[in-house]
């Protein structure tokens, strides 16, 4: 198996282009390959197949072997792949994603490789029971949560994948490790869910920390961060577009009034390239 190793904001993936399906190992192949001691090492696998619906076709598989619905990093390194390796020649490609449907790219190109790109990541999903969540309400705002005695406050968004967004006073350097998948595996979230903390440091700048279902800790999540722009909107804390800060580095996300869609704006790098 050829593949090539890929991190938008540290957020990193093993990437496969040229397989025709997703292999019917890809959970085992997961859990053995993203192991950071014996392995490559990565938060998950990307498979990059064939689409009849879109320009290619984008398959994820989280490191402990369960299948992730979207992934904002993940489609970036996506788009630069196949652009970077002439798989396409347009700077405007349409992306399959399981969970969020065909997903519109715009890659910005410098000197004949992608250097940001772009993601109408599509429009948020606000209704607790389709999050999901087991809350019954049209949007899911501030609601509480109690795991451990302990007591959150969170706003409930799917970009394809499920998230609840928590506002702490320190999001950089707060217990992620013990809450994070407390939260995750909690009752109210049928499917589990990917947690964010997240401090507002105005109305156009946040820091953001993740626990991503599935994953764990990661240095950032796409997704997340456009969860978090939708969230901190509805709780009338930034404005409609905003700089996301990750532990990995910064996305710059806008939800536009006027289609209601999310984009995310941000880079992704490849690594190196290998055969198994």
């Amino acid at each position: 198996m050829n593949f090539t190793k890929m991190h938008g904001l540290g957020n990193d993936f093993i990437v496969v282009a040229g397989e025709k399906e997703l292999p019917a190992d890809a959970d085992q192949r997961a859990i053995q390959l993203c192991n950071r001691f014996f392995s490559i090492g990565a938060d998950g696998i990307v498979y990059i197949l064939p689409s009849d619906k879109a320009d290619f076709k984008m398959r994820i598989m989280n490191s402990d072997g369960s299948e992730a619905e979207q992934c904002g990093n993940a489609i970036r390194c996506v788009s630069k792949y196949v652009y970077d390796h002439k798989l396409i020649d347009k700077t405007e490609i349409t992306v399959e994603t399981l969970g969020a449907g065909v997903q519109k790219v715009q890659l910005n190109v410098q000197d004949g490789k992608v250097r940001t790109v772009r993601v109408d990541m599509g429009q948020p999903i606000l209704n607790g029971l389709q999050v999901p969540t087991t809350v019954d309400e049209a949007k899911v705002i501030n609601y509480p949560i109690e795991v451990d005695g302990k007591e959150f406050r969170f706003t409930a968004v799917s970009m394809g994948n499920p998230h609840c967004v928590i506002y702490v006073e320190d999001a950089v350097n707060f217990d992620l490790a013990t809450w994070g998948p407390k939260l995750e595996v909690h009752p109210m979230f049928p499917r589990k869910i990917n947690v964010e903390f997240v401090t507002v440091k105005n109305r156009a700048y946040t820091d953001m920390r993740v626990w991503e279902r599935g994953a764990g800790p990661t240095l950032a999540c796409g997704t997340g961060a456009c969860a978090t722009l939708v969230s901190s909107v509805l709780n009338g804390l930034t404005d409609r577009e905003a700089t996301v800060s990750l532990k990995g580095g910064e996305l710059f996300i806008e939800w536009n009034e006027a289609d209601n869609h999310v984009y995310m704006t941000g880079p992704a790098e490849e690594v190196f390239t290998g055969t198994l």
